[in-house]
């Protein structure tokens, strides 16, 4: 009869040995998607900002176009001109908030400035 107490108390701590792990995994599962969850309503924001600077700049920019805006484009400037301003593109993205490397393009920045990035923007 004691030995069956012994054998049920036994039971009893390993199973709870077992949730007391399953909590803690649970627990670490719950972080990591709080933590993406915060990522991703940051980036969300960002792009919100991005998108609305973009739309209102588009709408400005197509109410004081000429006719021939066609053509006014083809000859607004050289190659030079081009590589320019995709340099500032990618530099406003970078100071807005996201990777402009080749390793995480695209990624929120999320713990301050990037070596790759800033190497890139150097060149």
């Amino acid at each position: 009869m004691s030995n069956d107490i012994f054998l049920r108390v036994d039971e009893l701590e390993s199973q709870l040995g077992n949730m007391h792990s399953d909590f803690g995994k649970l627990k670490l599962k719950i972080k990591e998607l709080l933590e993406e969850n915060q990522r991703l309503r940051i980036e969300n924001q960002q792009l919100r900002k991005v998108l609305k600077r973009e739309t209102t700049a588009e709408a400005s920019s197509e109410a004081t176009e000429e006719p021939a805006a066609a053509d006014h484009e083809e000859n607004k400037g050289s190659l030079a001109a081009a590589v320019g301003e995709g340099y500032d593109n990618l530099a406003r993205l970078y100071h807005e908030g996201f990777h402009i490397c080749n390793v995480y393009y695209g990624h929120l920045r999320v713990e301050g400035d990037c070596l790759f990035c800033l190497s890139f923007l150097s060149k």
